[in-house]
């Protein structure tokens, strides 16, 4: 599927231009978050200073993606890694019920603080609750058993009318960022090829066919985060795919 950028994208690059000129904010974001990364890691920092938000996809976008007009509703979303919230908000309008994972303290305050009910990380899958959509945003690549976490999301997903959607930055390039003495996952993917084409290609034959999941859409948009003073924003190449389970 085709996307273009909509006025809820062109709002979030605005506002990371404005903040981009706070000249004396970011210098003392930075000063600060060289400090705090002493004692917690660079997403807990972010969380605790207000900056580093993300943007991935509009609720116009996420719509269209599901193939649903602008009337549709769904009773539950589990935003897994939910970070300070931003992305789930593009979310949240769709559905009665929000629930998040995150593991960073910082962030958890943030959620609580949109109102969002956060779960703990081995909560979510325990089987008392069936999700209409869980979202797995640039989360992937960040976690230490991610072929673990495709099956308990599968089972976690409200029996054929239940989707996944999962984001993650191609080229695919694992990094877990607490837990580990290198960094590196405890459980990997065989993903295969150098374009964005040929990895997405590859992850839904290599990864998600043999966890149990179906492609239905995917789509390719920037996976946009507030900038610094150098830079007003980064940007990455993102695979936005659709899936539910077979």
């Amino acid at each position: 599927m085709q996307s273009s950028m909509d006025a809820s994208t062109n709002d979030f690059l605005e506002n990371c231009y404005d903040k981009a000129d706070w000249f004396f904010t970011q210098i003392v974001h930075a000063t600060f978050k060289s400090f705090l990364c002493w004692f917690m890691s660079s997403t807990s920092a972010n969380g605790f200073l207000g900056r580093g938000s993300m943007f991935v996809m509009s609720t116009n976008q996420l719509l269209q993606l599901m193939g649903a007009n602008s009337s549709w509703r769904a009773q539950s979303l589990l935003d897994l890694g939910a970070g300070d919230g931003r992305v789930t908000q593009q979310m949240a309008p769709l559905f009665t019920d929000i629930y998040c994972t995150e593991t960073s303290s910082p962030m958890q305050w943030r959620l609580n603080q949109c109102g969002y009910k956060i779960l703990g990380v081995d909560e979510w899958h325990n089987g008392t609750q069936k999700y209409d959509l869980v979202s797995c945003l640039n989360l992937l690549d960040r976690c230490k058993q991610p072929a673990t976490m495709l099956r308990n999301i599968k089972d976690a997903l409200v029996p054929e009318t239940g989707r996944l959607l999962l984001a993650t930055v191609i080229p695919f390039e694992p990094y877990v960022e607490a837990d580990t003495v290198d960094h590196t996952p405890s459980e990997f993917f065989h993903i295969e090829g150098r374009t964005f084409e040929e990895q997405v290609n590859s992850m839904v034959r290599n990864v998600f066919e043999p966890a149990g999941f179906v492609l239905e859409r995917f789509t390719r948009v920037p996976y946009l985060c507030e900038g610094d003073l150098h830079q007003s924003i980064f940007w990455l190449d993102d695979a936005l795919f659709l899936l539910r389970s077979r």
